[in-house]
């Protein structure tokens, strides 16, 4: 099979296109042919900050595709099953820069049939992230109507977390302001569902968003906290969550004891690798209803513009995505349509 590698750190031009055995299948495990892989932030930070824990490393957490064989012990999939795939390198050498992938049953979740690769493959981090964010403060289970009398602020609204965490939210019933920087921006999370999108950068967005909510906000889904920490603390309601998952704007974030204080607020951070597995797989259940009820979907019709690479142009999908290109990356695998 044909895969992507690399051996130790540096730029895209580690990556290496070659010829690699086809995975065998452990305990529990199960073998994918891969339609599309997801590229995320995560994968080019890793390849060129993280010293590699294997002789060589295929990059990549999330995919979609075709479940080809099953080891011994799985009982929840078949031969032939759709599955979009999360967490595939997670701890592990091979991930999803190749055309097979043998993955821990665990990590590879149905694809609901009237969904396509290119969505599957846009799930795992994204999705799950803006799940976790969602759950983080007044309601445990995501589902219709669970969000309904909630006022959620999505930071960053035209990114691929911001898309789900908006497209989730609105599922399950809450009023959803988005900020962004451009009008185009926007335009991608009016697409993605926002009831309200503001310029983060004008002077009142403040102003705006407490007219808007003249309660507070819920929920916050945050990620440039200390960027925006001091309007945060401002819109937040009394008992309200600010759900953490990026450092965009800088690593570390100062946060004024008694202005949090008087708001009975809390910060809740979070990191997709180190959650449960019961999180995991509640994620994956309320991402599948949304998709079910066609609630969640990509494409630039929904705000999250596609941006297709071959498997020889995976240097250039990291960079996309280290330059901070708007939309969903993807490496495609096969021949499988692609979403308008």
């Amino acid at each position: 099979m044909k895969a992507v590698v690399y051996r130790q750190n540096g730029p895209s031009s580690v990556l290496e296109v070659c010829e690699r055995p086809q995975p065998r299948v452990a305990h529990d495990e199960v073998l994918v042919r891969l339609a599309r892989a997801g590229v995320n932030p995560t994968d080019w930070k890793g390849r060129l900050l993280s010293p590699p824990a294997f002789d060589e490393v295929t990059p990549g957490e999330d995919g979609a595709g075709t479940v080809v064989e099953v080891g011994p012990g799985v009982g929840s999939h078949q031969v032939g099953d759709r599955v979009w795939v999360m967490l595939a390198q997670h701890e592990r050498p091979y991930g999803t820069a190749a055309e097979l992938v043998a993955i821990p049953e665990r990590r590879a979740v149905p694809l609901p049939d009237a969904a396509s690769f290119d969505l599957g493959a846009s799930l795992g981090i994204p999705a799950v992230t803006a799940h976790c964010a969602l759950t983080s403060g007044r309601v445990s289970e995501l589902g219709p109507d669970a969000l309904r009398d909630q006022w959620v602020l999505v930071a960053g609204g035209a990114g691929a977390v911001g898309n789900a965490a908006i497209q989730l939210a609105r599922w399950a019933g809450a009023t959803v302001i988005a900020t962004v920087s451009s009008p185009a921006k926007g335009a991608l999370a009016t697409a993605a569902g926002a009831h309200h999108v503001l310029d983060y950068r004008e002077p009142d967005t403040t102003a705006e968003i407490a007219a808007l909510a003249p309660s507070g906000i819920d929920l916050v889904v945050e990620v440039a906290p200390e960027v925006n920490r001091d309007l945060d603390l401002q819109v937040i309601a009394n008992g309200g969550t600010i759900a953490v998952y990026g450092t965009e704007g800088g690593p570390t974030v100062s946060i004024p004891v008694r202005d949090a204080w008087s708001k009975n607020c809390r910060y809740r951070f979070l990191l997709v690798y180190e959650l449960e597995e019961r999180d995991l797989r509640a994620a994956a259940d309320a991402i599948n209803a949304a998709i079910a009820d066609q609630a969640f979907d990509v494409g630039e019709h929904h705000g999250l513009p596609l941006r297709h690479f071959d498997l020889e142009q995976t240097a250039d999908a990291h960079d996309a995505v280290e330059a901070g290109v708007v939309g969903k990356v993807l490496i495609d695998l096969d021949s499988a349509p692609r979403s308008s």
